[in-house]
């Protein structure tokens, strides 16, 4: 995922001078991230790409007002959010999604110091881990831990509570545990003996 000091200086580049190459590189990072968004709640592929396109060419028109947008990566989600629910209301009226209850891919988990450390089969063991959980879990599992947003965030993002998200990340994180308990004895090279 972009860095929050990155999507800062790409903003400002965007807001003031009009920068292009700095557009495409947030529509890069964000595009991927943004269609499961859009994709659950309307559940149509084409759909979806036209609402993140949209929400896009939306942020090229406005970006001389972007500077008083606090947090761009949560705009981003928010407005992706809205323009998928407005087309689903307009496409299907009267239908009602609960938006904790989407269905999610899991992606790749970021790579970091950390994550260097991981083997593939414990990799793979967390992968099936998230997959298996429910999907209000694993949404909420990928929004913090994937696409790094808040706690706060997501609460609001998903019209939830705080405590909800908290409640849903101790589920997830636990069974995650579970799910790649390992023997440190077995996994630790063995002392060289002098």
């Amino acid at each position: 995922m972009i860095a929050d000091a990155r999507i800062v200086f790409l903003k400002d580049r965007l807001t003031r001078y009009h920068d292009q190459a700095a557009y495409k590189e947030l529509f890069t990072a964000f595009y991927p991230r943004l269609l499961p968004l859009a994709f659950g709640i309307i559940r149509s592929r084409q759909a979806a790409e036209e609402i993140v396109s949209d929400v896009f060419i939306n942020i090229w028109q406005k970006r001389s007002r972007l500077e008083h947008i606090g947090n761009l990566k949560f705009y981003l989600y928010t407005a992706t959010r809205n323009t998928a629910l407005n087309y689903r209301e307009r496409e299907q009226p009267g239908q009602t999604i609960d938006l904790a209850e989407l269905p999610v891919e899991l992606g790749v988990l970021p790579v970091n110091p950390e994550g260097l450390l991981i083997t593939a089969e414990m990799r793979k063991m967390v992968h099936e881990a998230v997959n298996r959980l429910p999907n209000r879990c694993k949404l909420i599992f990928r929004l913090v831990k994937e696409d790094e947003l808040k706690y706060r965030e997501v609460a609001e993002l998903l019209k939830i509570s705080v405590k909800t998200v908290e409640a849903q990340m101790t589920i997830a994180l636990r069974r995650v545990g579970e799910a790649v308990r390992f023997d440190l004895n077995r996994t630790l090279p063995a002392p060289v003996k002098k």
